[in-house]
């Protein structure tokens, strides 16, 4: 966890947007919403946004800006959500910066091989047991979509190798009502009761809308059920610039924030006060191929500028880093991983996603992950600052020591290095000829090593026998139930 700017008043600063800037992106995108409007696929969205005062056409719905109002001040600026370690709670708002992996990439670099093979079982397990390592990584998501189980239980294999692999808070997904069933029963099962669940909910519920503006049927519905049930949700997506919106940064926020507001104004009108996360990943279109360049430095400025209007309008952001264009772990996975965990600290992003991404977030890595924590840490570093006073000056010791001498012995300088100097765990920094002798090796060896550590040697605090049996109990009738479906 990083402190923001906005908490830290020792943190730097980084601002893309004024809040005039940000006031003109509302003011259009209150435009966009009641002239335009947003094609919402799912009735009950509809009646709830029609008793609004929204106009529909069919699927397309106009709404007014006084129910995007409304719905931005019935949002709660903060909340928070739960591990089974009560220690590694968030409390997700303005003034923390959290991260973590991302989800449903169709390929995974199998840790032991290194070969880039099709996801499957087990692989959201290793990414929860790594991030229950790694110190940097705040929740967890499944860097993976299982590819040896109906595409529809995926998120719910999923959600249970997660819990019995961290005691971290998890974000979850589904793509379905039903799976979105079978993940709050598993969810309660944990929590004790759906009362303990409500009370300390140990999991947020992710899902998307798609560009440009568009809200699709089990979306709205999954975020209704989230909110009925006590689930803090979020509503990410695109969109890319380019192809899903003009050339322009300007108006990739615009309809980002058009779709996203949509989303959050329809679930506050049913369950005012529901927790809810707005977020956006406007990456630049790759002018070559067509494809979202998640390592753009656009992607990194969009985002940033999205957070300002988030921060502006006072509802917690989620947005991206740790997701690079490399396809495994070289010199462009360290620049781009770089630049995105650095710009999302100090943009001040509530939620910060897909970390251990590779070539377009097809491609998940539990080398990366390793990695990014190491660049996480340092940019944690970063948002401490520097502190100014008479103490931290030391004018006292400078003179003690005076011109020519040496700080190293003594005592009250010495005792602050822990406190200020930044140590690395997988990065390099002996002389040439140490290096060599410990066998000349690359930081992907170094990291491929820590990470075989972690999946050797790192247990997770395990379930109870009895959560394990109803687990597996919602598995089993997930199962009967899509045999069924299919005949």
């Amino acid at each position: 966890m990083i402190r923001t700017p906005q908490s830290n008043p020792l943190a730097p600063r980084f601002q893309v947007l004024s809040n005039e800037q940000c006031n003109e992106i509302f003011s259009a995108t209150l435009e966009c919403l009641q002239r335009v409007g947003v094609k919402v696929q799912n009735a009950t969205g509809r009646d709830l946004l029609a008793a609004a005062g929204a106009t529909v056409n069919g699927e397309i719905v106009h709404i007014p800006a006084e129910a995007v109002k409304r719905a931005i001040s019935t949002t709660p600026r903060q909340f928070t959500v739960y591990g089974r370690d009560p220690s590694r709670e968030m409390r997700v708002s303005l003034e923390h910066v959290y991260f973590g992996p991302g989800p449903t990439c169709t390929y995974f670099l199998d840790p032991a091989s290194g070969e880039r093979r099709k996801a499957r079982r087990g692989d959201a397990g290793l990414t929860a047991k790594v991030c229950d390592a790694l110190p940097n990584i705040d929740y967890i998501m499944g860097l993976s979509l299982f590819d040896d189980v109906p595409p529809v239980l995926s998120p719910v294999y999923e959600f249970a190798e997660e819990l019995e692999n961290t005691t971290k808070p998890i974000i979850c997904w589904a793509n379905t009502p039903a799976t979105m069933n079978d993940i709050y029963q598993m969810a309660v099962a944990v929590a004790g009761s759906q009362s303990a669940f409500r009370e300390k909910p140990n999991t947020i519920f992710f899902t998307t809308y798609e560009s440009p503006l568009k809200l699709a049927h089990d979306p709205i519905a999954n975020l209704l059920f989230a909110a009925d049930h006590g689930i803090p949700a979020i509503c990410l997506g695109g969109p890319t610039v380019g192809s899903e919106a003009p050339f322009t940064g300007a108006s990739a926020l615009v309809i980002h924030l058009a779709a996203a507001l949509a989303a959050l104004t329809l679930v506050q009108l049913k369950y005012p006060g529901a927790p809810f996360v707005i977020g956006g990943v406007p990456s630049m279109m790759d002018v070559r191929s067509g494809r979202p360049a998640y390592g753009s430095p656009e992607m990194s400025l969009h985002s940033a500028a999205a957070m300002d209007v988030a921060r502006w309008l006072g509802i917690p952001f989620m947005g991206t880093a740790g997701a690079s264009e490399a396809k495994q772990l070289d010199a462009q996975a360290g620049v781009e991983g770089t630049l995105e965990v650095l710009l999302s600290a100090l943009s001040g992003a509530s939620l910060v996603h897909d970390v251990g991404f590779f070539d377009c977030a097809d491609i998940g890595s539990l080398e990366y992950l390793v990695l990014t924590d190491e660049i996480i840490s340092m940019a944690a570093r970063v948002m401490r600052g520097i502190k100014i006073d008479a103490e931290t000056i030391m004018m006292d010791l400078i003179a003690k020591v005076g011109p020519g001498g040496s700080f190293m012995a003594e005592g009250k300088s010495a005792g602050l290095c822990r406190a200020e100097a930044w140590v690395p765990t997988v990065l390099d920094r002996n002389p040439y000829a140490v290096w060599e002798k410990k066998g000349a090796k690359t930081t992907a060896a170094i990291v491929g090593e820590k990470l075989q550590k972690i999946l050797s040697n790192h247990r997770p605090a395990p379930l109870a026998a009895e959560v394990v049996s109803q687990i597996d109990q919602i598995l089993k009738a997930a199962e009967k139930r899509e045999n069924e479906r299919r005949g």
